[in-house]
């Protein structure tokens, strides 16, 4: 972050309107790169989350409910952690379960999607919270009748052309407020 911040002109771009955004593992590390900006910078002017893995470990409703095979479900969760993290133990520090972190005052603005039928659901609704109780501006949707990985499905599903286009102007509206 701190090159793109020292580049950002040169590259046509604003360093004081840098986002950060991800998808499942991309949302945490979207997530954990606020946590080490707000510590070192440069400052992040938005982050947006979606359907963001934040808490190695997490046992929540919507991680028990959903195991059909057939979608991303908790057997998955558990095996992209295991390839994640060098050992569990790595697991408790924040950078790599945001969840976990003790402050999250001081972060960008976020947007948070969210997706029914998901094991990430709960946990990352909790992180909104999170951030909203840490004085965080922050929009939470959720995308009833819809799975992990629907965002990228724009060409079939109706839902995900709406969470992209939610995205698109949540990202007009914190990067361009002028406009």
């Amino acid at each position: 972050m701190s090159w793109l911040a020292a580049h950002a002109a040169e590259l046509g771009g604003d360093p004081a309107r840098v986002a950060v955004a991800g998808d499942s593992a991309g949302g945490n590390l979207a997530a954990a790169v606020t946590l080490q900006a707000r510590e070192s910078g440069p400052p992040l002017a938005a982050q947006v989350l979606v359907y963001p893995n934040v808490a190695y470990g997490a046992d929540t409703p919507s991680f028990r409910d959903n195991t059909d095979p057939h979608f991303f479900n908790r057997t998955s969760v558990s095996w992209y952690w295991g390839h994640y993290l060098a050992d569990p133990a790595d697991g408790t520090d924040p950078l790599a379960s945001p969840l976990r972190a003790t402050d999250l005052s001081g972060l960008p603005p976020a947007l948070v999607i969210t997706a029914e039928y998901d094991p990430l659901r709960d946990e990352a609704e909790q992180y909104a919270e999170r951030l909203r109780a840490a004085g965080v501006p922050v929009e939470l949707a959720r995308y009833d009748g819809m799975t992990h990985g629907f965002f990228t499905m724009t060409g079939t599903l109706a839902a995900a052309r709406e969470a992209t286009a939610r995205t698109a102007e949540y990202l007009r509206k914190v990067l361009l407020p002028t406009r």
